[in-house]
């Protein structure tokens, strides 16, 4: 287990010296299981939760922060390469990417947006792999449900010059019915050092046709869970969409203390979603750019940076071929931010710093057979302030605290009233976070343990509340408060140089406790109830076990608590355990690479089990609320990985 260095925190910093709670998987950790599901990934660090009802549909909740948003993620932001691919409405989708092409993964728990802007609930920063030397890969898997994946990827290096592309395709017949989904994603990265600067670009290429089984309800979900909701069955219901994020990265050492890392980009996306209700057409084009001057010595650092995304959303909406509605939608975000470390000891290091925030919506109504909509909403400057400070009296032991302010704003929709007029009256949410916590590091870091208590006191709590089948707005519902204990332990067992060989153990647990302090909703009280769609434990144990060169066993278990699913707590969600099992043989290097044969069990015990749920869903006409999303059953895959190289 080696000592790990992060940047998440606008500085190259060890991770034991950290201010403040991060958590950081490199690209092996990253790869577990099939590689198909990005929920694997993350259940690996604590306080975090993954909803993953398919392949396309998930929701990540940090910290009991974002659990409200019905069919997504937006209340985190995430980086590739220091480029936002959080779209301006707010929404993430990092599952989008294949996790063959993310080389490490950092993630910030909690308010971060006096580094990163708006994002409540934290922030979720991967980069592309960073290899040197001549090698290419290709992978070949089939599993389960016809489900098939291909992927190439290669690196160059000469001279000064690194480039790096991974192509991948994934088919999957799914499951459940009217769950077919396809991807194919184009990524690739690159870097050209010079003395006095470097050059660095990133290409994001993905098209994606996924169809739509949606939740059901009870009944389904327990006499036949490979059905799909009746009416996104009989009409077929799907989405696919096609996006391209394209950023170029300009770093100047202009002194031997100072920096400036200039990054623009631009990205495209073209979507389109069948629906029951009403088919939506959507495209969005925008850009910006990202700068950061820096200032480094032995005993401080400190920098100031400005980040401006501007955006142009068009949708419209039809049903039966008729228009329904049609408008375009602009936004544009400002963040100016600057951090102080300073370090008057090799054993401290504190932190100072903080940002403000704008964000800008002009919305413009091109569909006037029901009336001029269009009108603007220019939010206030938010000031996000953090302070944190960390103590290592020696390389075993490292103590932190930190208090941070975070907010996010309303995504476009929830601003819109149930009449399509923009709601004047909607406020961003906004927290606070106070954490403490601390990392050992034991016997030459072969035991590593990091344990954090935190909490959340968040005003103005953003609900995506459904009126009907097809119409959604934004309410503030009052105050929550999210308290919760966090622990993660890397252990290596053992480690011979003949059988058993060696063995590994990540384990982490999370308690938490989501309470609504103050929300009313349609007269009817809900304080002191429990946030719902957020598991109160989740425990998760990987175990890798190489017994001999060759031959890798990994195991991967997981509990998750029960969980509410509506604001009433009339309604539970069971607790569950799932477990995976993956095999995988590598045949002895030669001079030319390695090939390698693997395959794996998911869901060994073959559990039945909800991984998303729609919390406060509504039932319609005579059918049940259609809270879930039936998980996979137990099933299988394979596959072959080959490595050329030509050094």
């Amino acid at each position: 287990l080696n000592e790990v260095i992060v940047n998440a925190y606008q500085i190259n910093t060890s991770q034991h010296h950290v201010p403040g709670a991060i958590s950081v998987l490199s690209g092996e950790e990253i790869r577990t299981t099939d590689g198909n599901n990005f929920s694997h990934t993350l259940h690996s660090i604590p306080g975090i939760f993954m909803h993953s009802g398919t392949y396309a549909t998930s929701r990540i909740i940090i910290r009991g922060v974002g659990s409200r948003t019905p069919y997504n993620t937006n209340r985190i932001k995430s980086y590739l390469n220091d480029i936002p691919i959080t779209s301006s409405d707010g929404i993430s989708t990092p599952e989008d990417i294949d996790l063959m092409g993310i080389g490490r993964m950092e993630v910030i728990k909690g308010p971060a947006s006096a580094l990163y802007g708006s994002g409540l609930g934290g922030n979720i920063n991967l980069y592309t792999p960073n290899i040197s030397g001549n090698d290419a890969e290709a992978l070949i898997q089939y599993g389960s449900f016809n489900t098939i994946k291909a992927v190439a990827g290669a690196n160059y290096s000469k001279g000064n010059l690194n480039l790096w592309g991974n192509l991948s395709h994934i088919h999957s017949d799914g499951y459940r019915e009217n769950s077919r989904h396809k991807r194919t994603s184009l990524l690739s990265s690159g870097k050209w050092q010079q003395e006095r600067f470097s050059l660095e670009y990133t290409l994001m290429l993905i098209d994606l046709n996924a169809q739509i089984p949606s939740s059901v309800g009870k009944t389904f979900y327990e006499t036949t869970p490979r059905a799909a909701a009746t009416n996104w069955k009989d009409i077929e219901g799907y989405k696919e969409y096609q996006r391209a994020i394209a950023g170029v990265t300009l770093t100047n050492r202009l002194t031997s203390n100072w920096n400036n890392k200039f990054t623009v980009f631009g990205r495209w996306a073209d979507s389109y979603e069948r629906r029951p209700f009403n088919n939506l057409d959507d495209g969005t084009y925008g850009g910006g750019f990202r700068n950061r001057l820096s200032y480094h010595n032995s005993h401080w650092d400190a920098l100031v940076g400005l980040e401006w995304v501007n955006d142009s959303y068009q949708w419209q909406m039809d049903l039966d071929g008729i228009l329904i509605n049609k408008n375009r939608e602009t936004r544009d975000n400002y963040n100016l931010f600057g951090m102080v470390y300073l370090r008057p000891t090799s054993k401290w290091n504190i932190s100072i710093g903080g940002a403000v925030n704008r964000v800008n919506y002009n919305l413009t109504d091109l569909y006037s057979e029901n009336g001029d909509q269009s009108g603007k909403r220019n939010f206030p400057a938010i000031f996000s302030p953090r302070f944190g400070v960390n103590y290592a009296p020696s390389r075993l032991f490292a103590f932190y605290g930190s208090v941070g302010h975070g907010f996010s704003m309303p995504s476009p929709e929830e601003t819109l009233l149930p009449e399509g007029d923009i709601n004047n009256d909607l406020e961003p949410e906004q927290g606070i976070q106070y954490e403490l916590g601390t990392r050992v590091n034991l016997f030459n870091n072969a035991t590593q343990f990091e344990l954090s208590v935190y909490r959340i006191d968040l005003t103005n709590l953003l609900v995506t509340k459904r009126l009907t089948e097809d119409i959604f707005t934004g309410i503030n519902a009052g105050e929550t408060k999210h308290w919760g204990f966090e622990f993660i332990l890397k252990q290596n067992i053992f480690k011979l140089p003949s059988f058993p060989g060696s063995m590994d153990v990540n384990l982490n647990y999370t308690w938490s406790n989501n309470l609504f302090v103050d929300f009313i909703d349609n007269e009817q009280v809900f304080n002191g109830n429990r946030l719902p769609g957020i598991p109160s434990n989740i425990g998760h144990t990987f175990i890798k076990w190489q017994p001999l060169e060759q031959l890798s066993i990994d195991s991967q278990l997981q509990f998750v608590g029960e969980q509410f699913i509506d604001d009433a707590n009339e309604i539970i969600n069971d607790s569950y355990f799932i477990s995976n099992l993956r095999a995988a043989y590598r045949l002895p290097d030669s001079k030319f690479g390695y090939f390698e044969l693997y395959a794996g069990i998911i869901n060994l015990t073959n559990t039945h089990y909800s991984p998303m749920l729609t919390v406060n869903a509504v039932a319609f006409g005579n059918a049940e609320p259609r809270y879930y999303y039936p998980g996979l059953p137990r099933h299988y895959y394979g596959g072959v990985r080959f490595n050329i190289n030509s050094q």
